[in-house]
């Protein structure tokens, strides 16, 4: 699940990176927020499972479900804020480092 998630910070930081020297410094950190909006509520929603399989007697379904609901909450919760707060976001490299992030497992899926 770390190496999940650390893929995802990772990926975020490449396609920053990617939009910065391509499209320029507001595209750079449109791509990194776009990234992080995606890879920070999957790390709480990773950590906040890990947990609840570490507690004495199992893990309870209903975590799963609540954390899911939290972790979706939380990213719409960060895009609404990305877009109040930063008024040269760049949608183009926001929603593509979101999709790049999103996506990003796949590398981890078909390495093995």
């Amino acid at each position: 699940m770390a190496r999940i998630i650390l893929l995802q910070i990772a990926a975020a930081f490449i396609a920053a990176l990617m939009a910065l020297l391509v499209l320029g410094l507001s595209s750079g950190i449109s791509a990194l927020l776009g990234g992080l909006c995606c890879a920070l509520p999957n790390a709480f929603f990773a950590l906040r499972l890990l947990s609840s399989v570490q507690k004495l007697g199992g893990a309870n379904p209903m975590n799963f479900f609540v954390g899911e609901f939290i972790k979706i909450a939380l990213t719409l919760a960060l895009m609404g804020a990305v877009v109040m707060f930063y008024p040269g976001l760049n949608w183009l490299a926001f929603l593509a480092a979101f999709i790049v992030v999103m996506k990003s497992y796949l590398i981890l899926l078909f390495r093995h």
